[in-house]
């Protein structure tokens, strides 16, 4: 299958990537960043590489899209509403509603459903889970399947300064009931199941997060 994938060049979204290539898919991503770290010949000629800003640039002209995967965002940028709210929205009604779309899948946060993180942050990742399931009302109408993916903590280069940081990795690790975050790969596991395997759940937001969300302190 064709896979549009935003956010391809680092952290979550090249994970994302390498699974469905690995798989046999061909991919094509869309990135600020140019040098696409999947050369053509090492993706076996199946990955494809477009420069584009997905609030402000032109948007490519991709054909075929199986599956759309939004994954592309900025975190406490100042910009966070436009990339991450507005841009996905753009993006997702290009290619994603449409005949011949399969599956939609839109990487959220944790802080959709908890408020943490930076106020306009967890705002435009609030948003993208209700911007979800207006999806999936509309793309029920092509068979497809509609689902967001919210991770909590996840081992990134984004994060490097506090995973570096004994003490504060301490008081995070402190606030999950498994103490430890997700490594970026299992991340896209949970991408491709929900875009290739899963064929009947939709309209959902999967929480990854570790057990942050029911960490509870009881005191009597």
């Amino acid at each position: 299958m064709k896979v549009l994938l935003t956010g391809s060049i680092g952290g979550i979204g090249a994970a994302i990537a390498k699974k469905f290539l690995a798989c046999g898919h061909e991919v094509a991503g869309i990135d600020v960043r140019p040098g696409a770290i999947f050369q053509a010949e090492a993706a076996g000629g199946k990955y494809t590489h477009f420069i584009a800003d997905i609030f402000s640039g032109e948007l490519p002209e991709v054909e075929n899209v199986d599956i759309l995967i939004n994954n592309a965002g900025v975190q406490d940028s100042g910009r966070d509403i436009d990339v991450n709210l507005k841009g996905t929205i753009r993006v997702t009604e290009k290619y994603g509603i449409r005949e011949g779309i399969k599956s939609i899948l839109f990487i959220a946060s944790a802080s959709a459903s908890t408020g943490a993180e930076f106020p306009e942050y967890a705002a435009s990742k609030g948003g993208v889970v209700a911007y979800m399931k207006n999806t999936a009302l509309r793309a029920a109408a092509y068979g497809a399947t509609v689902n967001s993916l919210s991770p909590g903590g996840v081992r990134t280069s984004l994060n490097y300064h506090v995973m570096r940081d004994p003490d504060l990795w301490a008081r995070i690790m402190a606030e999950t009931l498994l103490p430890k975050w997700a490594e970026p790969e299992e991340i896209a596991e949970w991408a491709y199941f929900l875009t290739v395997i899963n064929k009947s759940m939709t309209a959902q937001d999967v929480l990854v997060d570790n057990g942050e969300a029911a960490k509870s302190n009881f005191i009597w």
